[in-house]
């Protein structure tokens, strides 16, 4: 095990807790939406995986839970801090309007609670509507300037509750162009973590709705973000996506070869294999050569640690598995800690000021 260094902590910008009173909220607030929600659930990764998922979830359940089984857990790899998020099971993004918001800042709040039982250790990010654009820059702010934390974390995509003729919120929406300026302006981290698939029944059996969705879902909303503009408009932004982007960073050939000879698809200033310095990644891609092939990609300035703790599909030994890809120890310094620190992620007691906007 590496033990992190005191000049430069260790951080790991992927880590989640699960809410118990949150989802009993919103399961008693919207019984048939929360039932509709389990329904697709079920169809969507087939009776076998959420069998596997369920056992999963109960033997995780004090890491999830419990601060000091996570303080250990921390310890033991060598992790200085945490940016903790809420599961992605907490998105809820069926909920109506009043309830979606409601349930934004109960989550906010829930863990800004968290970070305050460990401040020496731990940051957090809070959650927004994404079915309701309209919505979203008041979570935020109630996120970042009521409750402290750096930001927020988004899902891939969201259906719309209300209007089932534009039943589907991309990141690429115009109506979201409002949240894209106040998280600029605040200087908020967005964290891109996808939940769930259109793919839907495709992938419902040998847990491709895990294996196969969530890199899938990191490519189409990080294309979605960089075809249509956003990052040109909003060069200020600090987007984090899990899963090291998914498909999308070492696969920008075909997407740079469309933006030369298609019009449709030149909606962003530049090709879009330059946008990869725009945004930020995390280490998590379970292999020493991919995770080279996403540095030599996007630089090793683009790249942080993340672990996903402590879902079986993360890693339990993050720190190591930086090291094992045989990084330049420079580089592997700054995806452990380095950029984490640039991008202003530091555990809660160290942030001694913050503007007000």
């Amino acid at each position: 095990m590496i033990t992190a260094s005191v000049q430069a902590p260790t951080v790991d910008v992927h880590a989640h807790v699960l809410l118990p009173a949150l989802q009993q909220l919103v399961a008693e607030a919207d019984p048939e939406g929360f039932g509709a929600q389990q329904a697709l659930e079920v169809r969507r990764n087939g009776p076998e995986s959420m069998a596997a998922s369920g056992r999963m979830i109960k033997e995780r359940w004090p890491q999830l839970t419990d601060l000091d089984r996570r303080l250990a857990d921390m310890d033991a790899q060598g992790v200085d801090v945490q940016l903790v998020s809420p599961s992605p099971s907490h998105f809820y993004y069926f909920a109506g309007v009043e309830l979606a918001l409601q349930a934004a800042k109960a989550a906010n709040q829930a863990i800004r609670e968290l970070v305050d039982c460990a401040p020496e250790r731990l940051n957090g990010l809070g959650l927004v509507p994404l079915q309701h654009p309209a919505l979203m820059v008041e979570a935020l702010e109630h996120a970042v300037l009521e409750c402290g934390l750096l930001g927020v974390e988004i899902g891939s995509f969201a259906a719309t509750p209300e209007d089932p003729e534009r039943s589907t919120v991309e990141l690429s929406d115009p109506r979201l162009e409002p949240f894209w300026s106040r998280a600029e302006e605040l200087g908020a981290l967005v964290f891109l973590h996808p939940f769930g698939c259109s793919l839907d029944e495709r992938l419902d059996r040998f847990y491709l709705a895990n294996t196969v969705s969530q890199p899938a879902e990191n490519a189409v909303a990080l294309s979605h973000l960089i075809f249509s503009g956003v990052l040109d408009r909003h060069p200020g932004l600090k987007v984090v996506t899990a899963h090291g982007g998914g498909y999308l960073p070492t696969t920008l050939g075909r997407s740079d070869h469309a933006w030369k000879v298609r019009p449709e698809a030149h909606g962003c200033a530049q090709p879009p294999s330059s946008y990869l310095k725009k945004l930020y990644f995390d280490s998590l891609v379970h292999s020493p050569a991919e995770l080279r092939a996403l540095v030599a990609a996007a630089g090793p300035e683009q790249v942080l640690l993340g672990s996903d703790y402590p879902f079986d599909m993360g890693s339990d030994l993050p720190v190591d598995e930086v090291q094992a890809a045989g990084l330049p120890a420079d580089d592997a310094a700054q995806v452990l800690g380095g950029n984490a620190r640039m991008l202003g992620i530091t555990a809660a007691a160290a942030l001694t000021t913050r503007s007000n906007f």
